[in-house]
């Protein structure tokens, strides 16, 4: 039970051989020691790390509590030594589709006439459930662009990468500046997931600010005449022209233009404190009314820890992911390694994307990083109370020196893994019950 608890009820643990040593950096004195061979097993066991959550409910927890506190303080301020005031930035979230490839079925009937040419109907003329395993599904293979569907996928993150240095472009022309003048007076700040849509193509969430520009502050705020819709005027300008010419397939005599879907949702987020708003919808149009900063850093950290996976939950594989996959196999097949398709086999796994699911601006808000070195802190200083109580010893003055070695994956025996998935179970159910809580009435709340 102690390993189990230890190491936050991961789901498949890392097993680790060897030993550490804790030690004041002045004076040489040993703090601590450690080693595995004092475990009953000869075993330390440490979390997997995974942010998935079909792999790990509760590392994938712990990965989605950080990206909501990275989101959260870029986007509300007043924690992680991110200023309140940052949340009087403007400030936009906005999510970028792919374009069409083909029919697929969707929960909205599309009841186009007439019979493609393999004698299927152009669109999807029924209604589907938003579990039903059909959902995403290309309503004629035959038709469906297959190869378009890669070729896009494989080049979306270097069409984001354009899209952001058009925004800078058209953000300036939105405020009457060249661009010189307005990398004076405003930056542009993002942070962005990406994320699978039943169709096996990504689309990709992003909260974009306008901060100032001081050496003196790390998040100025930018001149009052600066707006939020300034910003959604950029935005829009900028996703109308982002484009890219993919190189060619060997089929092909010229490459494809690429660019984004004509849907795309673009709302100035304000701080509402748990008005979530409404999420769901995607559109061309900029008419929406603002969203609650909570309800943004809620929905981006909850596609943080999604991936391919969630594409087939129910584990018997959709034909059309498979085709994808396929396709991504055949286009690797015969390519020169330094070409620009020569490593499009490494990503099939992922459908034929090849981007980081999670990205943001250096000066967007705190790092992942910062946020794991803050536990290491806080467990180190716990670690010295127990062994120096009487004495006030900075965690900086620290050193940690271990030797381990790998020694394998996943609990020892069938009953801790058990244990483990009950116990994650347990504390996953003591946390809706805890949040639920907070939003009901004393009398509605669960006594368990």
């Amino acid at each position: 039970m102690h390993n189990v608890g230890a190491t936050g009820y991961c789901h498949n643990p890392v097993r680790l051989v060897g030993s550490s040593a804790t030690l004041h950096e002045a004076s040489g004195e040993v703090l601590s020691e450690y080693s595995s061979a004092n475990e009953p097993d000869g075993i330390t066991f440490t979390r997997c790390g995974n942010r998935r959550a079909t792999r790990c409910e509760s590392c994938s927890h712990e990965y989605k509590g950080d990206t909501w506190h990275m989101i959260m303080a870029g986007a509300a301020g007043g924690m992680k030594k991110v200023p309140e005031d940052v949340a009087e930035h403007p400030m936009v979230f906005l999510t970028l589709t792919a374009p069409s490839f083909g029919a697929v079925h969707t929960t909205a009937a599309d009841h186009r006439a007439g019979l493609c040419e393999h004698g299927n109907p152009r669109g999807c003329r029924c209604h589907h459930d938003t579990d039903d395993p059909r959902r995403g599904d290309a309503v004629c293979a035959e038709c469906y662009d297959y190869v378009g569907h890669v070729v896009w996928q494989y080049h979306a993150p270097e069409l984001w990468r354009r899209f952001t240095i058009g925004l800078q472009r058209e953000l300036a022309r939105s405020l009457g500046l060249t661009q010189r003048a307005a990398a004076r007076v405003v930056r542009l700040q993002f942070a962005k997931v990406a994320e699978f849509q039943r169709r096996g193509v990504v689309h990709f969430h992003a909260i974009v600010r306008i901060d100032g520009v001081d050496p003196e502050q790390a998040y100025p705020p930018p001149p009052r005449y600066v707006t939020t819709e300034h910003l959604l005027r950029a935005i829009s300008a900028a996703v109308r022209k982002t484009q890219l010419v993919a190189a060619p397939l060997m089929e092909e005599e010229q490459g494809r233009t690429l660019a984004w879907g004509k849907q795309f949702d673009a709302r100035a987020i304000v701080r509402r404190g748990d008005d979530y708003g409404n999420l769901g919808e995607s559109s061309e149009s900029l008419d929406f009314g603002p969203l609650s900063d909570r309800a943004v850093a809620a929905y981006i950290a909850k596609y943080a820890t999604k991936a391919t996976e969630d594409l087939e939950p129910t584990g018997a594989g959709r034909e059309h992911i498979k085709r994808i996959k396929s396709t991504v196999r055949e286009l690797a097949v015969g390519e020169d390694p330094g070409g620009p398709y020569g490593q499009l086999h490494r990503w099939d796994g992922m459908l034929g994307f090849r981007g980081h699911f999670s990205t943001k601006s250096r000066r967007y808000s705190i790092t992942l990083g910062s946020l794991r070195g803050a536990r290491r802190t806080w467990r180190l200083k716990h670690l010295l109370a127990k062994t120096k109580p009487a004495e006030d010893i900075d965690p900086s003055e620290v050193l940690v020196i271990g030797s381990w070695a790998y020694a394998g994956m996943g609990w020892l025996t069938d009953g801790d893994k058990a244990l483990a998935r009950e116990a994650a179970d347990a504390a996953r159910q003591w946390r809706q019950d805890r949040a639920r809580d907070r939003n009901n009435p004393p009398t509605e709340r669960s006594t368990s």
